[in-house]
């Protein structure tokens, strides 16, 4: 019952993450179809983002309800926003169903997340997570490929037709698997933020932004860092985005299994410095092709080996205000994904070295270690594990 119930979380963050990640190679088509550039097509992407941010939040208004009840209605809300994608008639009505698919991202990580936890086997609380994570980093391995491939033969309304009918799988899985855990222990609404008074979960926090923010400002412009650093031909970036989305399944696993056994601002902490040294080796070696190759593969893998520690040291310091905690890490994560991808762009729109992008990660990428090094040195032994009672 738990691992199905874990699985079931899985199938829903799959559908989030292809929702989310699908856009990357839908842009062309948009432009062609909705007759706008392809620039104004990207605010599709935007449009999502600031439904994840503005949907993380909703949680407190929710919190009075139990949490499989949250998770439902998240999942009917995912549904309703691909469905309006698929069909939207105009640009302006899909970029308004773009946020609408947008709102429940954070929130269903926020409350899988919680969930995970309460399912979870005393001590195997960030193993949970990492499962439910997993299908986010099995959207990376087949959602844009098989959006753009849909896109190309038949129409790319139709991948949002797929991700719509999968939420119904999911919305059937979850009310089947997820076992009823109750509610959360309301301290009303302001008792939600008294948890934000501790320094350590603004470390948490500031480790996931930034920390985020520094291998995303790598990701961001992976193809022209294949293409022009190490010459590699634009028609084998596909397969290598493939291998890189393998290694984040990979290492989102085994991030679970070292966080059983350690802790995981410990494994979280290493995970970010070792990101570090790999940033910077880019910037010296990626000029060789198979080194680059393997550079970006494993940073790729740590970004998702440092995510599910960084879910779970939130739920544990945020006490009273666990679900403010699971939304505001979600915030952190994208306004990461925005920063990094702007930091990326720096070095390219001022015509510099192209060997720049991977150091200014590197910089960015440190600041999310020395959060997560004080947290695990000076919080993490202060705060208990949410599976002890389990």
């Amino acid at each position: 019952m738990i691992f199905r119930g874990l699985i079931a979380l899985a199938f829903g963050t799959l559908g989030l993450g292809i929702t989310e990640y699908v856009a990357m190679g839908l842009l062309p088509y948009w432009a062609s179809s909705f007759e706008v550039s392809i620039a104004t097509s990207g605010h599709a992407i935007s449009a999502y983002a600031l439904g994840v941010a503005i949907g993380a939040f909703s949680l407190l208004f929710l919190r009075k309800l139990k949490l499989k009840t949250i998770l439902l209605l998240l999942i009917l809300v995912h549904i309703l926003g691909n469905a309006l994608t698929a069909f939207a008639p105009s640009f302006d009505l899909m970029l308004i169903s773009r946020f609408i698919a947008g709102l429940p991202h954070g929130s269903y990580f926020g409350v899988g997340s919680i969930i995970a936890q309460r399912i979870a086997k005393k001590g195997h609380g960030t193993s949970a997570v990492a499962i439910m994570t997993a299908g986010m980093t099995v959207a990376n391995v087949f959602g844009v490929p098989l959006g753009t491939a849909l896109a190309l033969s038949l129409s790319w309304r139709v991948i949002f037709i797929f991700v719509a009918i999968w939420g119904v799988v999911v919305l059937l899985s979850a009310l089947m698997w997820v076992k009823d855990v109750g509610y959360i222990e309301d301290t009303g609404f302001r008792g939600q933020f008294k948890f934000l008074k501790q320094k350590a979960p603004w470390l948490v926090l500031a480790a996931t932004l930034f920390g985020n923010a520094g291998i995303f400002t790598m990701l961001s412009y992976v193809s022209p860092l294949l293409t022009n650093l190490s010459d590699l031909a634009l028609a084998h970036v596909s397969a290598v985005m493939v291998v890189m989305g393998l290694c984040m399944v990979i290492f989102n696993l085994i991030s679970g299994k070292l966080c059983d056994k350690f802790t995981p601002g410990k494994v979280a902490a290493l995970c970010q410095a070792l990101a570090v040294i790999l940033l910077l080796a880019m910037a010296l070696l990626g000029h060789i092709l198979i080194v680059n190759i393997i550079l970006i593969c494993v940073i790729s893998g740590l970004l998702f080996a440092i995510s599910p520690p960084e879910q779970v040291s939130i739920l544990r310091c945020s006490e009273g205000g666990l679900l403010l905690g699971a939304s505001s890490v979600q915030a952190a994560f994208n306004l990461g994904n925005a920063l990094g991808a702007f930091s990326g762009g720096i070095p390219l729109t001022l015509n510099l070295n192209i060997a720049l992008i991977p150091v200014l990660g590197a910089i960015i990428a440190a600041i999310g270690f020395v959060s997560l090094f004080f947290y695990a040195k000076n919080h993490e032994a202060h705060f208990k594990d949410l599976t002890a009672q389990n």
